[in-house]
């Protein structure tokens, strides 16, 4: 596969080429302060044009080629992935301040979920039904048409893949936003799909703001459905905008994540790999095990190692191989994570942390926050910054309830070595993803998605191909 050649600034890219743009807006880079790039702003009739493009694409091209095409193209962007990997990984940490190892990682990871959905569309089929009158029965899977995709700033270039691979696998086209902060990976995205061979309109990239074009993307006749990732305060507006005219949505939205440590587990591992639990990606991460209940006998000893282990990590350049946490998103984002923890602090809870360890850029100190009340903000909220909870507990049905007493139900960990308990909690605590004596929350060969006001449907594995289709149902009579 050739590198890409895309400069910035960025334009829009529909049907398969790059188109200036009058309307720009400036993204800045978190760890310097200064201008990263120029980004396009669509305006409503380049995304019109770009839903109709993709409209006609579905029903001339995609929608009838065959499986075995389609699982060519999917394995040949893949590969146009891993070829380009670095380039994708340096624009990830430039504009969002990501770790260069997290952002190569995730780029591998962008490319295995385009092989998985590759191999996956010879292996999705319906059923035969033995129908009591008799005859055959048996069900199909159709693509939906053109689906929106909408994808964060945290996780910018997984989640689009993770959204755009099933859609394309499935049949469908795709008209791809991503965050207005980090449009980059997505256009480049839009490349490599093109250098693959993509039918010119079956995956569109519209960036600028999600307020301006937002509302015209979801509420657009020819859109069959919108998966989106983001807060829950949006995911809300768009399930309601969806449902004037039926619309298929599917949500990841907001978490507040227990991480829940038992006396009887391997507190050794359980306390030293908990940091990264939460602190990863500077705590702007939906799965963030942002609260921790630690049984009361092993509470002292487990915030000792954990707080040690918290002070080896190191804060920096995100363009550096050793910097495990850089920047947040924005001196904005680092001001919101402040004030919660102004108000723990007013409190008097114990504070471990908080300051910015830099004169420049949004940087903040992974902060610890010891016995916090339930019913604080820090307690209670999604920070979305570098900031943990810990909490003792000694009773394990007041422990889940309190587990359970948040609003979100996304992802979690649960440490213990008796399996009896692990089972016993795991099926109690209100989540779609828990890990047991782990911290994984992403498989590309699993669902993943959440409870209550964390979404509803599911990513990723079998699952995401399902959520891209209809089931119909043919009956042929003796």
């Amino acid at each position: 596969m050739t590198a890409i050649a895309m400069k910035l600034p960025v334009d829009l890219f529909i049907n398969n080429e790059f188109r200036p743009t009058i309307k720009r807006t400036t993204a800045i880079n978190p760890a310097t302060e200064e201008t990263f790039a120029e980004i396009a702003a669509a305006e409503i009739a380049d995304l019109n044009a770009a839903i109709e493009s993709a409209d006609q694409t579905f029903r001339q091209t995609w929608r009838d080629l065959t499986p075995g095409k389609r699982t060519d193209i999917l394995f040949k962007i893949a590969a146009g992935i891993r070829a380009n990997a670095e380039v994708i990984a340096q624009w990830e940490a430039e504009a969002i301040g990501k770790p260069i190892s997290d952002a190569r990682d995730e780029v591998a990871l962008g490319a295995r979920i385009f092989e998985y959905y590759a191999g996956a569309i010879t292996k999705f089929f319906g059923h035969t039904i033995p129908v009591a009158r008799g005859g055959f029965d048996f069900t199909i899977r159709q693509p939906l048409g053109v689906v929106a995709a909408i994808v964060p700033w945290n996780f910018p270039f997984p989640i689009a893949c993770w959204k755009v691979a099933p859609a394309l696998a499935a049949g469908n086209t795709v008209v791809l936003k991503p965050a207005s902060l980090s449009p980059c990976t997505a256009l480049a995205l839009g490349q490599i799909v093109a250098d693959a061979g993509l039918p010119a309109g079956a995956l569109q990239v519209i960036t600028g703001s999600g307020g301006a074009i937002g509302d015209a993307l979801v509420t657009h006749p020819l859109i069959r459905k919108i998966s989106f990732t983001g807060s829950t305060q949006i995911g809300a507006r768009i399930m309601s905008l969806a449902s004037k005219d039926i619309k298929r949505v599917s949500l990841e939205l907001g978490g507040k994540s227990p991480n829940i440590v038992f006396a009887d587990a391997d507190l050794e591992k359980a306390a030293t790999s908990s940091p990264m639990s939460v602190f990863a990606n500077t705590g702007q991460d939906c799965c963030a095990r942002s609260r921790t209940f630690v049984e009361a006998s092993v509470y002292d000893r487990f915030v000792e190692l954990f707080t040690n282990a918290t002070k080896q990590i190191k804060v920096g350049d995100p363009l550096d191989d050793k910097t495990q946490v850089g920047p947040m998103v924005s001196t904005q984002q680092r001001q919101s994570v402040e004030e919660y923890i102004a108000s723990a602090n007013s409190s008097r809870r114990k504070i471990l942390g908080a300051e910015r360890p830099y004169p420049k850029g949004a940087y903040l100190n992974p902060t610890i926050i010891l016995d916090a009340d339930t019913s604080d903000r820090v307690w209670r909220e999604e920070i979305f910054g570098p900031v943990v909870c810990i909490r003792r507990f000694t009773d394990e049905a007041q422990m889940i309830n309190e587990v359970n007493a948040s609003p979100y139900g996304l992802s979690g960990s649960l440490w213990t070595n008796d399996l009896k308990r692990a089972l016993r909690v795991s099926r109690q605590v209100e989540s779609g993803v828990l890990s047991i004596n782990s911290h994984s929350s992403v498989h590309v060969e699993a669902p993943f998605g959440g409870f209550k006001q964390s979404g509803l449907g599911r990513d990723l594995g079998m699952q995401a191909l399902e959520g891209f289709t209809e089931l119909k149902n043919i009956y042929i009579a003796e």
